[in-house]
């Protein structure tokens, strides 16, 4: 570098020093030179410095630009829950497996539904958590063997646009769940049942449309909630025995009528965790909730009922405090003024009744039937077809778990003895409430439970 510009001072000194030479040649001979070799050399050597100087200027300049790039496309790289355009798996990232690519050999992916259910008592909720056993990450798992899904889709399901209808929570089961996702065609249902385990269930994958996403378009879910009648019982009553108990007839009634006054939109914000009355998301409304007829299940004496409500949507923990406020009601452990207390500005602590008899009994798109049901290109998602293998699944493996296992564990009955040790007066103003103790990235998705 100092070698070319000494050459460039030379190339501009010569023109110099031969017009004095052609102009003073008597002079010239006395004359000293126009520049000496040592300012020539203090020119060149400061120049070279100041232009070294500017390059390592430019160059750590371009390294931030770059890195700054780098970060951007990062960023962008990520899926923002609108990816559109992604519709073919990447090349391969090793260097000699992407001299064999075949372009021909892309799996095209298409926008579908997988249609699932699955016991939840052994699992901690369907929500894929690091380091617990979870529906999703068996469920990922299992595709990931199958080819359903590539190493990137296993990692990052949000890259293959994964969403689940609802999401329901340590213990809490599922005979029917839904999930969206991008899968390639011919898809082989039997083999993936083959590598899940038995508590969890495929039972059909269908084509929707490219924009359609399983929770948003929900427009309504069903929930069960399966328990012992000797749960309706009055608190006064002892020495009841669980596998001779008979609920008559008035008490039935009179769970039917107090689960109507939760019927309409309500404010729920006490009967979930972290929310304030003033937040907008805690109206919910409840389309039906009603008890049906007691049962003996095959292989016991004891007697069940199954609680049924529909709604557009739930929070956290919203069923079960539901379920657990009236059976505090019909148990006599309080007034039923307080359900519409509860849905008043005070706070008030409601009972959560156990996650075991809640099930996920159906997820329902109406609207989206109505619009692309009937097109000749999409399927109905109303799951008539597969209502044999639900019903199937749900008894061998929700409504026999649901049974055998409070059977065994008790959860209600010991649920029942502390009941009574619950208060149902407001809450003081402050004493440290749920929603007050959140951490500021907390989710708090819908689903339920």
């Amino acid at each position: 570098m100092l070698s070319f510009f000494r050459r460039a001072v030379v190339s501009v000194e010569s023109p110099l020093v031969s017009l004095v030479r052609r102009k003073t040649p008597k002079l010239y001979s006395t004359a000293k030179p126009v520049l000496d070799d040592s300012v020539s050399k203090k020119f060149v050597a400061a120049l070279a410095a100041a232009v070294e100087a500017k390059l390592a200027d430019k160059k750590e300049e371009s390294a931030r630009r770059m890195e700054a790039h780098k970060v951007k496309r990062g960023v962008e790289q990520r899926y923002n829950g609108a990816v559109k355009r992604r519709k073919w798996e990447d090349p391969p990232d090793d260097p000699e497996a992407v001299k064999n690519f075949d372009p021909a050999s892309r799996v095209k992916r298409r926008k579908s539904v997988i249609l699932l259910g699955y016991s939840g008592v052994d699992y901690f909720g369907m929500q894929r958590n690091p380091g617990t056993r979870t529906i999703e990450e068996d469920l990922l798992r299992a595709m990931l063997k199958q080819e359903w899904i590539n190493d990137e889709g296993f990692r990052q399901p949000q890259q293959i646009q994964f969403q689940r209808a609802a999401r329901t929570d340590k213990g809490v089961s599922a005979a029917v769940q839904v999930v969206s996702i991008k899968l390639p065609d011919n898809l082989d249902v039997a083999a993936l049942n083959a590598e899940l385990p038995p508590q969890i269930r495929v039972y059909a994958v269908k084509r929707v449309t490219k924009g359609f996403n399983s929770k948003t378009n929900c427009d309504a879910r069903t929930y069960t909630y399966t328990l012992p009648t000797i749960a309706f019982a009055a608190n006064d009553e002892k020495d009841l025995d669980i596998l001779t108990y008979r609920a008559p007839a008035d008490r039935l009634q009179r769970v039917n009528e107090v689960l109507a006054l939760y019927l309409g939109t309500k404010n729920f914000h006490n009967f979930t965790s972290r929310k304030e009355f003033i937040d907008p998301s805690v109206k919910r409304y409840i389309m039906e909730f009603e008890c049906g007829t007691p049962f003996v299940p095959d292989g016991t004496t004891a007697e069940f009922a199954t609680i049924r409500i529909k709604g557009q949507s739930f929070m956290l923990h919203q069923i079960r405090k539901m379920v657990g406020l009236t059976l505090a009601v019909v148990r006599g452990l309080s007034q039923a003024d307080i359900i519409e207390k509860a849905f008043g500005q005070e706070r008030y602590g409601i009972p959560t009744a156990p996650g075991l008899g809640l099930v996920l009994s159906r997820i329902h798109y109406d609207k989206y039937n109505k619009r692309y049901g009937e097109d000749g290109c999409h399927e109905m998602l109303d799951f008539e077809k597969e209502e044999a293998q639900i019903e199937e699944f749900f008894k061998q493996h929700i409504a026999s778990t649901i049974v055998e296992t409070e059977l065994k564990t008790g959860s209600m009955l010991e649920w029942l003895e502390k009941l009574p040790l619950h208060s149902y007066e407001p809450r003081d103003e402050n004493e440290p409430s749920e929603w007050k103790k959140r951490k500021p990235n907390e989710d708090d998705d819908d689903g339920d439970e």
